[in-house]
């Protein structure tokens, strides 16, 4: 397919086909592009949690989402993704990388930042994800991990301190949804958004 045709159809689908695997060769496919997205310092301060298994697929939504199951209308068919990839950020190897010889910082502190690429740079790799579902013909979706369900996510899956969930991407067939209301928004044009030489 086509770059530009895989940027037009890149949507977050919530309802997927539950009796279709995603086959193992797409899964890693997923995962090695992921790790081509940037990073400062050629840090690459993430870490991938993958869950194929249904048990740990329940697990994931037991302990991530609102009531300990996520039976909400939108949740519904997202439950039945028969692929979970849970994208980390881990800040330490940002500091610990920009604290070597050739970048200098060795006090380590995050003032130095103008913004947290550690958090940046993995939604690079979930974004590189997003577009590799398309392509392979699937369908995925990003979504957030509410913060009053991180540490139960961290329990379950023994995930370390130092790393932190900047969401959970759904991947598998997709079967038929419903629209997002949002979508009544609609697009903002290029013409709005941009601006050229100066800002005004």
């Amino acid at each position: 397919m086509e770059f530009a045709e895989v940027v037009r159809r890149r949507r977050m689908v919530r309802n997927y086909d539950p009796d279709r695997p995603v086959p193992p060769e797409v899964v890693d496919r997923l995962l090695e592009h992921a790790v081509r997205a940037p990073s400062a310092g050629f840090a690459q301060g993430w870490g991938f949690l993958v869950l194929e298994e249904p048990a740990d697929r329940e697990r994931f939504w037991a302990a991530a989402t609102p009531g300990g199951g996520g039976r909400e209308r939108w949740l519904a068919g997202m439950r039945r993704a028969p692929l979970i990839v849970i994208p980390h950020a881990n800040r330490s190897a940002y500091l610990e990388r920009y604290a070597e010889a050739d970048k200098g910082w060795a006090d380590r502190s995050t003032e130095r930042w103008p913004v947290p690429y550690w958090y940046v740079d993995t939604g690079f790799a979930a974004l590189l994800m997003l577009l590799t579902a398309v392509d392979e013909g699937l369908g995925a979706c990003f979504f957030g991990i509410p913060p009053q369900r991180t540490e139960a996510y961290r329990e379950a899956f023994g995930v370390p301190a130092e790393y932190q969930p900047i969401g959970a991407v759904t991947v598998g067939y997709r079967a038929p949804d419903h629209r997002s209301p949002s979508l009544r928004r609609g697009r903002r044009p290029v013409s709005e958004v941009v601006r050229r030489g100066r800002w005004n």
